[in-house]
């Protein structure tokens, strides 16, 4: 069993990838299998590299609750190791070139 992420869209690079944080963590993720793209502040569940739905406003809050106690309660839970393995895996940003 896989367990998505959620996390929240800092930016959209294109049509088809945003930057997302995932407690601290920036990732790029695909938004190829999303009916909609979501809007930059959104909160999408991310499963191996892919955005697989956009979370409703309405249940972010309890979305994240749930997540916070699976990483800090989970103890030796292979999901639980898998998923913060998964986390500590940066992919490097480019920034921005100012001219």
């Amino acid at each position: 069993m896989c367990l998505g992420m959620p996390g929240q869209v800092l930016e959209l690079k294109s049509s088809s990838e945003a930057v997302v944080d995932f407690w601290g963590v920036r990732k790029c993720v695909r938004l190829d299998q999303l009916d909609f793209p979501p809007a930059v502040g959104d909160f999408i569940i991310d499963h191996a590299g892919s955005a697989v739905r956009v979370i409703p406003i309405e249940d972010v809050a309890d979305t994240l609750a749930l997540y916070e106690i699976l990483l800090t309660e989970g103890g030796e839970d292979p999901i639980v190791r898998n998923t913060v393995e998964e986390l500590e895996c940066e992919i490097e940003i480019e920034e921005p070139v100012l001219v």
